[in-house]
């Protein structure tokens, strides 16, 4: 094989170990940092005291704490999964979805929240909003506050959401049982197709039919 031709191989296979070499290098101080980044995040969101200035429906809101280049925070609320309200021409609310968005949009934009983030989980979903528990302060106090999550679950105007763990999960599975025992919200009426596909698919794994919940009409 002529010199030449050996010493562009050569030539070639260096640059491929080298650009791998930086690839490497480069996802290790990445992994590295990692931790560090989640904690600065949680630094500066955790115990916040915000304003809701607005509210997409019932667990999606925003608050008035710069994010990055943005004036305000998206929050996606940790551990409920309220129905779904129409956003596009077409669209039908889900069952008990205008509710829920009414009820946060009458009682608490505008309010004064404190952001609590799960410190054993990701605080960031894979739309980029902040995933979060808020609890609603009233005015001039800065007290302990009540978690709007709960408050969205008791009142039946959210299921606890089952999909992803956290900290507050068996709290929140309880007063979801509770509601639903007590008819209240959503659970008066409600029947499997109604629910968002996760929690008719959990409703079929327990068994439970559209003749139960019909019978919780009163």
């Amino acid at each position: 094989m002529p010199e030449p031709v050996i010493q562009w191989r050569r030539r070639a296979r260096w640059r491929v170990a080298g650009v791998l070499g930086v690839v490497v290098l480069i996802s290790a101080l990445d992994h590295a940092r990692g931790p560090g980044r989640r904690a600065a995040r949680q630094q500066e969101y955790h115990g916040r005291v915000a304003r809701v200035i607005y509210a997409a429906d019932g667990d999606t809101l925003d608050l008035d704490l710069p994010d990055g280049g943005r004036p305000m925070t998206r929050v996606r609320l940790w551990g409920v999964d309220c129905p779904e309200i129409a956003h596009a021409p077409g669209e039908i609310d889900a069952h008990f979805g205008r509710e829920a968005a009414d009820f946060v949009r009458r009682e608490v934009v505008g309010r004064r929240v404190r952001v609590e983030l799960d410190r054993n989980r990701s605080n960031r979903d894979r739309y980029g909003r902040l995933l979060a528990y808020l609890a609603v302060l009233a005015e001039g106090s800065e007290g302990e506050g009540e978690l709007l999550n709960r408050m969205l679950i008791d009142r039946g105007l959210a299921y606890a959401d089952r999909r992803f763990d956290h900290v507050r999960m068996q709290e929140f599975v309880a007063a979801e049982q509770r509601a639903e025992k007590s008819r209240v919200g959503l659970w008066a009426k409600v029947q499997r197709e109604q629910m968002p596909p996760w929690r008719q698919n959990l409703a079929r794994d327990r068994g439970e039919s559209t003749a139960r919940h019909s019978e919780l009409r009163p």
